[in-house]
């Protein structure tokens, strides 16, 4: 996901995008952790989408 991506997007989309992706980011690390097949990458993708979100909720929070 890149962050133009985001710049279309209101405040309620925004916290339900950040929900599913700090579900995504659990399930991958309970993946993880069970040594089940699982391609690293996708955590820190799924970490750097996460505050891509959060940094675009909070230039939204400061600008109002």
């Amino acid at each position: 996901m890149k962050f133009v991506d985001l710049l279309k997007k209101d405040s309620d989309e925004l916290c339900r995008m950040c929900v599913d992706f700090k579900r995504e980011y659990m399930n991958l690390r309970m993946l993880q952790k069970t040594t089940q097949d699982l391609k690293t990458h996708t955590i820190k993708q799924c970490k750097r989408n996460i505050a891509r979100v959060k940094t675009r909720l909070t230039q939204l929070k400061d600008r109002t």
